[in-house]
C-alpha cells in the first residue's frame, strides 16, 4: 500500500473511541498536536474533562459519553459528526475481563464482546464507507498482542483481540486500492486503568511492568499517518509475539495462566 502523507490537511477531523483516559487518550491529544478537529467518545463523564482539556490546544473538540457496545449508541456517535467527513478513525475503545470464564457474570463477557468487538466494526462500517466513496481515509484499531495467545483467565477478552488482529488485516487488504489505509496498534501491557477495571490487580500481569500510554500512543498515530499495517509497540512485545507464532498453542495457554490467574501476582 502506498505510503501517506504524515501531515494531516488543515481541518482535519477525526473520531476517537474510548478517549476519556489511558491509550485513547493519548491519541486525541497526538490528533490535537497536529491540529486535528475531534469527536472523543467514552461511555463515562470524564469523556468531558478530556474534552476541556484538548480544546486548550485550539482545535475544536466534541465529547458525546455514549455506550458504543451498542448499535444505538453507535449511531448517536455517528450523529454527532452532523455530517462532516471524517478524515480519521481511531477505533480505540474497548473492555477487559479477568477470572476464569465459567466464573465470570456472562452478561459482563457480553459487555466485553459488544464493545471490543461488534460496537467497533459496525462503527468502522458506518464512517469506512464514507470514507471510501471520497478515495481517502486512514482507520487505527487498537488490536492487542493478547490476540496471539490463548487467554487463560482472559479467554473472552483475548478472543476479541484476536479478532480485531485479524480484521484489521483483512480490512486493509480490501481497500488497498481505495485510498483508505487500515492500521492496527497492538499493544502489550500499559498502565492505563485497564487491570484494574478487568478485576485484575491480584494478577502477575496486573503488577508487573508496563508501558507509557503516550509512547504506545504515538507509535500507533505513526503508524496511521504512515500508512503501515500493523505495529507491536516495545520490543519485548514484538519479541513475545515472534515467539507466539512459533509456540505450540497448548504451552502459549498455560503460560499465559501463570501471568492471569487470579492471586497469581503473590510470592
Amino acid at each position: 500500500m502506498t505510503r501517506q502523507d504524515k501531515d494531516l490537511p488543515a481541518g482535519s477531523f477525526a473520531i476517537v473511541t474510548g478517549a476519556s483516559s489511558g491509550i485513547g487518550l493519548e491519541l486525541a491529544r497526538c490528533c490535537a498536536a497536529k491540529g486535528c478537529d475531534l469527536l472523543i467518545a467514552a461511555d463515562e463523564p470524564e469523556i468531558e474533562a478530556a474534552a476541556i482539556e484538548l480544546r486548550k490546544t485550539g482545535v475544536d473538540v466534541r465529547a458525546i459519553q455514549v455506550d458504543l457496545s451498542t448499535l444505538e449508541g453507535v449511531d448517536r456517535l455517528v450523529a454527532a459528526c452532523a455530517g462532516r467527513p471524517v478524515d480519521c478513525l481511531l477505533a480505540n475503545a474497548g473492555r477487559g475481563l479477568g477470572h476464569g470464564f465459567l466464573d465470570e457474570n456472562f452478561t459482563q463477557a457480553k459487555l466485553v464482546l459488544d464493545t471490543n468487538v461488534t460496537g467497533t466494526i459496525y462503527l468502522i462500517h458506518q464512517v469506512a464507507s464514507h470514507m471510501r466513496a471520497r478515495g481517502q481515509g486512514r482507520i487505527l484499531i487498537t488490536g492487542s498482542i493478547a490476540g496471539f495467545m490463548p487467554g487463560s483467565y482472559q479467554a473472552v477478552y483475548n478472543g476479541t483481540k484476536a479478532f480485531l488482529d485479524s480484521f484489521s488485516m483483512a480490512l486493509r487488504n480490501e481497500l488497498k486500492d481505495s485510498g483508505v489505509t487500515v492500521s492496527c496498534l497492538m499493544p502489550g501491557p500499559t498502565d492505563t486503568e485497564f487491570f484494574e477495571r478487568a478485576d485484575m490487580l491480584d494478577t502477575k500481569v496486573g503488577q508487573g511492568k508496563k508501558a507509557d500510554p503516550a509512547e504506545v500512543a504515538r507509535i500507533g498515530f505513526e503508524a496511521m499517518l504512515d500508512g503501515e499495517g500493523d505495529v507491536v509497540a516495545g520490543w519485548k512485545n514484538k519479541l513475545q509475539v515472534a515467539m507466539a507464532k512459533v509456540t505450540p498453542a497448548s504451552l502459549l495457554a498455560e503460560q499465559h495462566r501463570k501471568m492471569a490467574e487470579p492471586g497469581s501476582a503473590k510470592p
